[in-house]
């Protein structure tokens, strides 16, 4: 019987069986088929005889493509020309415009009589103009927020920000009204004010451009300290815009502080200290952003005081009980260059309390 593939009659006569033992030892691994590369030829390889029996297959280029190469030099020329327009157009941001110095006015208030007291802040706060004040910061109430025609709602919303920010630490907190402290002022001030800032502090001078009281409340520590932590505030904020790179926001509020003597206990009786401060405020797009704020203006009424007493240091008020020495301000030299008008003002009946 014929072996494996043999047609059923048998091997024909004269065929060769020779091929098939030839390549009986050869054995076809599951390997090796699976590593074969299989290549179809095309009719003319199958014509021609001298076609090789394997077709190499061209080689993967290495590196980038003519298209990718063109892509690339494409982006870096558009990335340069952005650059060189960012640079070179005629609409660049103006150069921030150097910041006005500070001027500022102190005036005193002396009282025609004695400062009246009473054991019970509430109760002076009750008799007095302040009693429907609000408390703390609540009493510097934000306007409403418009854009104008140059800055959006949120930049001018960011300039009232600051200057509430910049009344409330000036004039109500605590650390900075006993004269421990200056630092929560001075960094929401302008980097290019803080020279004169510090100055004012280092070396005070009534000329108008360095009274540490017009940049911020204080009181003399030896002399009175806060009777009652609330203190009341009304006043108001109001923006407009100075040109397309200026905004400016003019603040006016009252602040009034019970006080009494340093170092004494509830039972002496307290006294109001009302200070009266008009601030301008300028903020260009570097302000806005780092949240300071170049205070060009400071006009500041506080009493009672005696016009005799030095108020460019400290505020040292007049407390209950007490009436304001005889004698005026300082003499005003008016051959001296530089120098501020000294002022003095009287202060109200009507604005004390009604014991």
């Amino acid at each position: 019987m014929g072996g494996t593939g043999d047609p059923p009659e048998g091997t024909p006569e004269g065929a060769s069986t020779g091929g098939e033992d030839e390549y009986r030892s050869v054995v076809f691994d599951e390997s090796f088929v699976r590593a074969a590369r299989l290549q179809e030829f095309s009719a003319q390889e199958r014509i021609a005889d001298h076609a090789p029996a394997v077709r190499r297959r061209p080689s993967l280029h290495r590196g980038l493509s003519r298209q990718a190469l063109i892509l690339v030099l494409l982006i870096a020329i558009a990335f340069g020309t952005a650059i060189y327009m960012g640079v070179r157009h005629p609409y660049q941001t103006p150069a921030a415009q150097p910041a006005e110095p500070l001027r500022m006015t102190v005036i005193p208030l002396s009282p025609g009589a004695a400062v009246p007291g009473a054991i019970d802040p509430e109760l002076l706060y009750a008799r007095s103009p302040a009693d429907q004040f609000r408390v703390g910061g609540d009493g510097i109430t934000m306007p409403a927020s418009r854009r104008t025609a140059h800055f959006s709602d949120g930049q001018v919303v960011a300039a009232l920000t600051t200057a509430k920010d910049y009344l409330v630490k000036s004039s109500l907190d605590p650390d900075v009204l006993n004269g421990g402290t200056s630092r929560p002022v001075r960094i929401l001030l302008d980097p290019q004010q803080l020279d004169q800032f510090d100055q004012s502090f280092t070396h005070p001078a009534a000329d108008g451009r360095h009274a540490p009281t017009g940049w911020l409340v204080r009181f003399d520590p030896t002399r009175a300290e806060l009777a009652d932590s609330k203190i009341r505030v009304q006043g108001t904020l109001q923006v407009a815009e100075l040109d397309s790179n200026t905004l400016e926001i003019t603040a006016d509020h009252t602040f009034v502080y019970a006080l009494r003597p340093t170092g004494s206990d509830a039972t002496a009786k307290a006294s109001l200290f009302t200070v009266r401060r008009e601030l301008q405020f300028r903020f260009d797009r570097d302000d806005l952003r780092m949240h300071q704020a170049q205070l060009v203006v400071s006009y500041v009424q506080a009493g009672p005081l005696a016009c005799a007493e030095d108020s460019v240091n400290h505020l040292h008020p007049l407390l209950a009980g007490q009436t304001a020495k005889a004698g005026g301000p300082a003499g005003t030299d008016p051959y001296a260059t530089g120098s501020a008008t000294a002022l003095c003002g009287s202060l109200a009946t009507s604005a004390q309390p009604r014991l």
